[in-house]
Order: C-alpha cells, then sequence, then structure tokens
C-alpha cells in the first residue's frame, strides 16, 4: 500500500531512528513503518553474562550491608537461606522462562497468552509497569550508591561532600550517552567491569579470610554470640525466614537476565521460531551468574558480619552501603582501597546497562504493538532519551538517596519474580507435569509471601510502581487515542477468487458496498444493493463487490489482512476480512486495490444510528461503530493527496 512520499527526514531525524529498534534485531520488522535490519549475530552468552551481571554482581556493593542490617549477627544464615531460594526457586523459574519465551519478553509474554482482548493489554501494562520500575529504579539506585562510594572515599570525602545529587545525575547521563553511541559498546564495556570487580572482589575476600584464620577469636566471638542470642538452628532459620524480604535485592538479576536474552548468539542453526541454542546458552548464562553470585554472598556476608563493628553498618557509619569498600580500606590499604571504589563505582554506574538493555527490549516489543506508543518508540535513540529523563526526575524525587529507592526496587523485582514463578506454573500444568508443577507451585507461593511482606512493610514501593502503571497506561491510551485514525494494516494478501473479482470489477468501475454480515441470505444482499442505488442514485446495471468484516480482537493495533472471496446465492461476489477494525480493513483493502490496478475504488456506507461520540468510543475500543466517517479519515490520513485517494460515498 503505497502513499504520497514526504520530504526525505532531517539527519538528526534519521540519526535518531537509525536501526530502528536494534535492540530487537533478528525479531524482523515490526510494523509498518519498520525498517528491515540485517541478521543479529549475537554475542558468546558469557560476554551477554557480564551484561546482566553488572547489574546482578553489582548487588555485592551494598547487599552485605542491607544482609547485616537487616539480621544482624544473623546475617550469614539469612544469605544461606537467599542462596537457597536463589538455587532451587529463582533459578529453575527462569530457565524454564528462557524455554518458553526465547525472544527476551519474560514470563509478561507467558502470562499475555493467557489473557485476551482488552483485560490482557491492561494486564501486561501493569507488568510493564512493575517492569519499569524495576529497571529504572536499578539505573538510578546504582547510580546513586556509586556516588555515595566516590563521596564517602577517604581521599575525595571533604571535596565531594554535598554534591551526591549532581554526581548521580552526571553518571546517568553517562550511561545514557553510551547507549547514544551503540549497544555493542555497552557489552564491551559490561564484561571489562565484571572481570576487573569480581577479580578486586576476590582479593578482598581472600585479604578477609586471611585475617580471619590469623585472629581465630573472631569466629569464636561471632559463634558464641549468635548462639547467645537465638539458641538454636531451628531458630536462626526462622528468624532467617522472617527477615528474608528484606534481603531480596539479592535476586535482582534473573529478569534482566531473560530481557537480554535476544542478544546471546546460539548455533549456526537457529531459527526465531526455534532457537534451541540460544535457549540452552542463556540457561548457562543464568546458572553460571547464579552460582558465581551464590558463593560471593555467602562469603563477604560472613566477612562483614564477623570483622565489621555493627556500629559501622548503621546510617552514617563508615560501612553503611559500602561494606566490602571497608574491608578493602582497612585491610588492604587505602590505594588498593581506592581502585576498589573505583570498580565499585564502575560497576554500580553501569549496572544500569542491563536495565536499559530490558527497557529497550521490553517496550518496543509491547507498546507500538499495541498503538499505545508513537513510531519513534520502535527506535533506540528515542527511548534512550526518554528513558533517561525520567531517571533524571526518579533521582530528583528521590534525592539520590539509595535506601530511599530500596522498596521501590524490591517491590519491581518481587512482582516480577513472582509472575515468573506463576507462569511457569502454568505452563508445567498444561504440560501435564506434575512435578514440575507441583515445584513451582511451591516457588510461587514463597515469592508471593515474599512480595506481600516486602509490600507492607515498605509500602512506599508499591507506591511508586503504581505511579508507574499509571503512567504507562494513561501515556499508553492517550498515545492509541492520537493513533486512532492510523492505518494499522501491515500487509494485505487476497486469495485468488478474490483477486479474480478485483480483477473483473477494474475492467469496468470498482465499486464495493461496505455490509455487516448478518443472515447473509439472498435477500439481505438483494436489498442492500436496491437501497445502496437508491441512497445514491446509481443506474441499475452497475457492478458492485461486497466487503464483510467480521472483529476479531479489538484490542489489538496492527496486523496482516488476509482477503477471501467467495460466490453467495449464486450471483453475489463477496470479499470477507477478519480485522481488529473494521474501517482500518477497509481503507487498507481500498489502498491495495488502488495500487493494484491502477485504478481509483469507489466504497458505498449507509449512515450508523447512534450519538457520534458513543459510536466513536465502539470503535476506539471495540473496532466498530461510526464506520464511513472513519474510513474516510483513515484513507485521509494514509493518502494526503486527494486525486488518488479512493472515494468513500454514504447515504
Amino acid at each position: 500500500m503505497s502513499t504520497t512520499e514526504h520530504p526525505a527526514p532531517s539527519r538528526l531525524r534519521s540519526w535518531m531512528l537509525e536501526g530502528l529498534s536494534d535492540m530487537g534485531k533478528g525479531q524482523g520488522v515490526t510494523g509498518p513503518h519498520a525498517t528491515p535490519e540485517p541478521p543479529h549475530r549475537g554475542q558468546a552468552w558469557y560476554r551477554v553474562m557480564c551484561l546482566t551481571g553488572v547489574d546482578y554482581f553489582s548487588t555485592l556493593g551494598y547487599q552485605p550491608g542491607i544482609a547485616a542490617l537487616a539480621a544482624g549477627l544473623l546475617s550469614p544464615v539469612a544469605t544461606v537461606v537467599l542462596v537457597v531460594v536463589t538455587l532451587a526457586g529463582a533459578l529453575p523459574v527462569y530457565r524454564r522462562v528462557a524455554e518458553e519465551s526465547p525472544h527476551g519478553e519474560g514470563s509478561i509474554a507467558m502470562l499475555e497468552r493467557l489473557l485476551t482482548f482488552w483485560k490482557g493489554k491492561l494486564f501486561v501494562l501493569t507488568l510493564l509497569g512493575f517492569a519499569a520500575t524495576d529497571f529504572l529504579i536499578t539505573i538510578t539506585l546504582s547510580a546513586a550508591d556509586a556516588s555515595t562510594h566516590l563521596v564517602e572515599n577517604p581521599h575525595l570525602t571533604e571535596a565531594l561532600h554535598g554534591q551526591r545529587m549532581l554526581i548521580t545525575l552526571v553518571l546517568v547521563a553517562l550511561l545514557g550517552a553510551v547507549f547514544l553511541k551503540g549497544f555493542l559498546e555497552a557489552i564491551g564495556v559490561a564484561v571489562a567491569l565484571v572481570a576487573t570487580y569480581l577479580a578486586l572482589n576476590a582479593v578482598v575476600v581472600a585479604a578477609g579470610f586471611w585475617h580471619v584464620v590469623t585472629a581465630g577469636h573472631v569466629v569464636t566471638d561471632w559463634s558464641h554470640a549468635l548462639t547467645a542470642e537465638h539458641g538454636n538452628v531451628f531458630a536462626m532459620v526462622g528468624v532467617s525466614l522472617l527477615v528474608f524480604p528484606k534481603l531480596a535485592l539479592g535476586l535482582s538479576g534473573f529478569e534482566t537476565g531473560v530481557a537480554v536474552m535476544p542478544h546471546v548468539k546460539g548455533d549456526p542453526g537457529d531459527t526465531e521460531e526455534h532457537p534451541a541454542g540460544r535457549i540452552r546458552d542463556t540457561k548457562k548464562l543464568l546458572t553460571t551468574a547464579a552460582l558465581i553470585m551464590s558463593v560471593f554472598l555467602i562469603v563477604t556476608s560472613f566477612l562483614t558480619t564477623v570483622l565489621i563493628p555493627e556500629k559501622e553498618f548503621e546510617s552514617g557509619g563508615q560501612a553503611n552501603g559500602r561494606a566490602l569498600a571497608y574491608l578493602a580500606h582497612e585491610y588492604l590499604g587505602n590505594t588498593f582501597g581506592t581502585v576498589y571504589d573505583v570498580s565499585t563505582i564502575a560497576i554500580l554506574w553501569f549496572a544500569g546497562a542491563s536495565a536499559m538493555a530490558g527497557l529497550l527490549n521490553l517496550m518496543p516489543r509491547y507498546l507500538p504493538r499495541y498503538g499505545m506508543a508513537p513510531h519513534w518508540a520502535r527506535a533506540v535513540r528515542p527511548m534512550v532519551l526518554v528513558f533517561t529523563l525520567i531517571a533524571f526526575l526518579v533521582t530528583w524525587v528521590f534525592d539520590a538517596d539509595v535506601d530511599a529507592q530500596g522498596g521501590a526496587y524490591a517491590t519491581g523485582v518481587l512482582v516480577l519474580m513472582s509472575s515468573a514463578a506463576i507462569a511457569v506454573t502454568i505452563a508445567a500444568r498444561r504440560a501435564g507435569q506434575r512435578g514440575w508443577t507441583v515445584t513451582f507451585g511451591v516457588v510461587s507461593a514463597v515469592l508471593l509471601y515474599v512480595t506481600v511482606v516486602n509490600v507492607i512493610e515498605r509500602p512506599d514501593g508499591v507506591k511508586i510502581g503504581a505511579c508507574f502503571i499509571a503512567g504507562i497506561i494513561a501515556v499508553s491510551l492517550l498515545s492509541r487515542l492520537a493513533r486512532a485514525f492510523e492505518l494499522r494494516v501491515t500487509d494485505v494478501t487476497l486469495d485468488p477468487l478474490a483477486e479474480r473479482f478485483v480483477r473483473d470489477a477494474a475492467s469496468r468501475k470498482l465499486r464495493f458496498i461496505a455490509n455487516e454480515p448478518d443472515r447473509r441470505d439472498r435477500a439481505e444482499y438483494r436489498d442492500k444493493i436496491e437501497q445502496i442505488r437508491e441512497d445514491n442514485d446509481l443506474p441499475a446495471h452497475e457492478d458492485f463487490v461486497f466487503a464483510e468484516v467480521t472483529v476479531t480482537d479489538p484490542s489489538e493495533f496492527e496486523g496482516r489482512l488476509v482477503v477471501r472471496g467467495e460466490v453467495l446465492h449464486g450471483r453475489y461476489r463477496v470479499l470477507t476480512l477478519e480485522s481488529s477494525s473494521i474501517p482500518n480493513a477497509l481503507a487498507a483493502l481500498l489502498l491495495h486495490v488502488r495500487d493494484t490496478t491502477g485504478c481509483t475504488p469507489h466504497i458505498y456506507f449507509e449512515w450508523t444510528e447512534g450519538s457520534p461520540f458513543a459510536n466513536f468510543l465502539r470503535f476506539f475500543l471495540f473496532g466498530q461503530g461510526e464506520v464511513a466517517p472513519v474510513t474516510r479519515e483513515v484513507l485521509r490520513e494514509a493518502e494526503p493527496d486527494r486525486a488518488r485517494r479512493p472515494r468513500v460515498h454514504t447515504g
């Protein structure tokens, strides 16, 4: 379907829209204005693991301190509980998510398939709101924690005192600049940062264990104090389960792990329908990251608990939000400590990269497809600017405070993990896998418990999530309203009989009658022709082809249009179409017929009874209503040249 050409876009516009949705290369053209991309070669799984690892592993910068504040002497035991939930619960769940949704949509796509029509769209928008909460707070919280490490460095405390907000905003802006440059650069930076950070943490852990071994009393003192406080192992485990929701940030890497899945290279024989190699390698990515993180979480929580005085973890203490940095300065000197600080600052700053990648993978897959975002939302660079500006706003609202953002971050993480667990439970049940159904059901119950407790203890998280949800739904509906008269059909295909009808009619004059199918008996078509002839004063010899549209899912925004021809009652030629919108389907048919025959088609309607406003709402929500004027408006927007525009007649 061709339309009148518009002036060439400016260089800035071309640069901004370059590689339309290159975060999803290899996924095919996603809409009528999407630009085909060359096949995406992908990256080795361990390199992509570093991209999600800058989020996951960077939590070592603050997780031991959070665990110490939440559990006190019990921190190592509580961390073991966290690791058990990670390896026995979250990891199997997300390995299954990788199987069920290998294109990076995650559990959202799995749950989307369970619901249809508008309730499905609203449900997905709600989950996208929590995903936005998770990913955007990852960007702002990590940048804020990086600025805290920078300000608290002994060499820079005086010079940077009171500049945390400015430093955080600069770090967020730099992250956006990396993604404006290009995504491959982001992966390269992530690999270097993760390798350096894990190596330095290994050195800190080794130094810490050396001190524990040479000063053996610290372990004895800790065990005696722990036993005196909690009595026995069962009491310790019970208290650990109670404080577990406060440690939930240690689970933060799994959602981004599947979100960046499209960038895993896989096997040469992989196809988008069956990417077996990508699924296998993503499972390696998730498992390796979980094992590395589990080991570090256990040893660092133990070392920080036995080596750092409890008062240092509290607000204003030297280990608050930077427990491992405290050990690095204490046992390896300020020079090494400063190197460690630089590494921590860098990885915390870049932790937002995996979150940004997740946002750029999720949002363009859903919102434009629902008609709930402008076309440019499929392009990476405009979306990077939007997310960066929102991150600025969030940073300003929270005053770049790490603790203040923790509740919102945990809420976003836990809601998405709970939805993933529920999704794989349903998938296992449908596959008849009773054992996995029970297992995933138990994991779902655990995660739902943790989510509810977190919401009760820190309701600010769900409030912030609700703000994101309300914002996404409001903007999405306004965008869909603004695009209501847009041509939504990506491709039109006619079967052989339909092509024959069009070809035969084009030899005279192409006249279509828009008919709402009812009984489809002989009288219906005879009476309709007589009415159209009388209303439009047409001679009896004029020939007509009926066009009938059946509305499928009116909440869908765009898609292909298949036109089938049939002859009813031995004389009436009928084109049947299925679409989410009657006016859009008819407009697309008319433009296609014009382009293939070179003739200007005419279509005839009768006025719809009822209030124009009510009919517009019916069109907006259900794809029908005041069909004649809306069809004409869709044609007017799609074809500005009146001389080439198909003719619409209403009697």
